[in-house]
């Protein structure tokens, strides 16, 4: 059960962990037991790769998981998409592709944890941090996430509601001080 007080995050993070650090899948798994395990409900694309992984990490939690898929329809989700429908309480079928899709999920969220990932997950980190929602990244995990500190420096904009860490128990700890941050300043 899901109670008024969850935080709603998302992971982000590549389908295709080919190219993730060695480490990716337990990563990943754990990061979406800690997402339970400190108030959270888990946010994904509803697809492969760390996000499953951190899905079925919030379902060994005995959390909510709740996936957005590109497809239309259940049908569609598995046929053309290929993906899974397991360990997902709810599965939003937005029908928007991934472009789209990226959106809708960034949008529902508080918080967006990023791991590893590709060219899907940075846009995500840019839907998240253009609407200035706090983001939290994984560092070490790989691919785009290692990268993220190096795009801002470039980028030329501060990074006031980004957390990074290796360490997911403790990066989860610093987006939801950050997420209760933003709280109490919407609410003053």
């Amino acid at each position: 059960m899901v109670n008024k007080s969850s935080y709603k995050i998302v992971v982000s993070g590549a389908a295709d962990v080919s190219h993730c650090c060695p480490k990716i899948k337990e990563l990943s798994e754990e990061i979406g037991k800690e997402v339970i395990k400190q108030g959270g409900v888990l946010l994904t694309g509803a697809t492969t790769g760390a996000p499953y992984f951190a899905a079925r990490g919030a379902k060994k939690a005995q959390g909510m998981s709740i996936g957005f898929s590109p497809a239309n329809t259940e049908k569609e989700h598995i046929k053309k998409y290929r993906l899974p429908t397991d360990y997902f309480d709810l599965i939003i079928y937005t029908g928007f592709d991934y472009v789209g899709r990226n959106l809708i999920l960034t949008k529902a969220a508080e918080g967006v944890i990023i791991i590893c990932g590709r060219t899907g997950t940075l846009n995500e980190f840019t839907v998240a941090f253009e609407s200035k929602t706090p983001i939290g990244v994984l560092q070490g995990s790989g691919g785009t996430a290692d990268l993220i500190d190096e795009v801002l420096k470039r980028g030329y904009r501060p990074k006031t509601k980004i957390v990074f860490d290796r360490n997911p128990k403790k990066l989860v700890q610093k987006l939801i001080s950050l997420i209760k941050k933003e709280k109490r300043s919407n609410q003053s």
